[in-house]
């Protein structure tokens, strides 16, 4: 079961504009069934909501600056195996707070495991511990997934990095790239941050536990919204020219299902390889910011339980990712 956007209202109007050209207020009218004064109020509560940057042009009509590929959820899913494809409902949505935090009101409001939503726009992306997560109108990719595990939360502590190797492995395939993980949740393109993973989860101790998998990767970041990113970016567009944009939405939903289900019967360990050969940090110095202060030490890879290993003074500590930032000490500056 699927649903994608409607063509009709809001979505009908941005599906016309999505090929760049102008288009007139009569033309945008008459095909929605509207008056052009009707598009031009719906067209302006759109650019403000969304920041389309549209372009008005007297005797010429209405364009966006470039054109979209906008999210379609029967591409999304009809792109999976078909051994996946049934496993998941896909659904695509204009804008959104946060893709994590609607589908988890899903899923503590019943909705099954297989449940995936992508979002065209995030009015508040999240990243990790609390990061505002930049998410510009039709350009890149957010998307969460449900998924509903039978142990408690503690054994899901390696499952995020289950989801980077299979992200990775996914997006490899797609898109003829070599990615790199960084503890715990980064997805990195030639050193430079690509995508990040956010897990969130909800259960007993001893479960069930609902899990809600968001992953955030750059397609195509417009300059205007690269502007507010503090850190080396990287976008899997420039590196693959004529990568669809549905198509990576159908890998990313690949990876993060494969993760679930091979974590489930396995835990993190069918993953463990395939995310220690992507490792930037392991055998580097980095700096761990904790709640104390910042500390000095040397990576030394990750456990089976999903931990980080460090060195310092001669001995090992083991690190979760709840309490601890971890940043490389010297070295490309996209690592970080």
């Amino acid at each position: 079961m699927h649903t994608g956007p409607g063509r009709g209202g809001d979505e009908g109007l941005l599906h016309i504009l999505a090929d760049g050209r102008f288009h007139s207020g009569a033309e945008l009218g008459r095909r929605l069934g509207v008056s052009r004064v009707a598009v031009w109020k719906r067209l302006r509560r759109l650019d403000e909501r969304l920041g389309l940057g549209l372009e008005a042009v007297r005797g010429r009509g209405y364009r966006l600056p470039r054109p979209l590929e906008l999210l379609d959820a029967d591409r999304i899913r009809g792109g999976l195996p078909p051994a996946l494809r049934a496993r998941v409902r896909v659904e695509t949505r204009l804008s959104l707070d946060s893709t994590n935090a609607w589908m988890l009101a899903r899923g503590l409001a019943g909705a099954p495991a297989g449940c995936a939503c992508f979002a065209e726009h995030q009015r508040a992306g999240r990243g990790r511990r609390g990061r505002a997560w930049i998410s510009p109108f039709g350009r890149n990719i957010y998307a969460s997934l449900l998924w509903r595990f039978d142990a408690g939360p503690a054994a899901l502590g390696g499952l995020s990095l289950a989801v980077g190797a299979a992200l990775a492995e996914a997006m490899e395939r797609l898109a003829g790239v070599e990615l790199g993980l960084k503890w715990p949740n980064d997805l990195l393109l030639a050193g430079r941050k690509l995508g990040g993973v956010l897990l969130e989860v909800r259960g007993e101790q001893n479960g069930p536990t609902l899990a809600v998998l968001g992953v955030g990767v750059n397609f195509g970041m417009p300059e205007a919204a690269a502007a507010a990113i503090d850190q080396p970016w990287a976008e899997l567009a420039a590196a693959a020219p004529g990568l669809s944009r549905n198509a990576l939405a159908s890998a990313v939903l690949e990876g993060l299902v494969r993760a679930c289900v091979g974590y489930a019967e396995s835990g993190l360990t069918p993953f463990l390889e395939s995310w220690r050969r992507r490792d930037v940090l392991a055998g580097r110095p980095v700096r761990l910011h904790l709640a104390g202060g910042t500390e000095s030490a040397l990576a030394r890879g990750v456990e089976e339980s999903g931990a980080l290993v460090v060195e310092q003074a001669g001995r090992l500590r083991r690190l979760w990712s709840g309490e601890v930032s971890l940043r490389p000490a010297a070295g490309p500056p996209g690592a970080a």
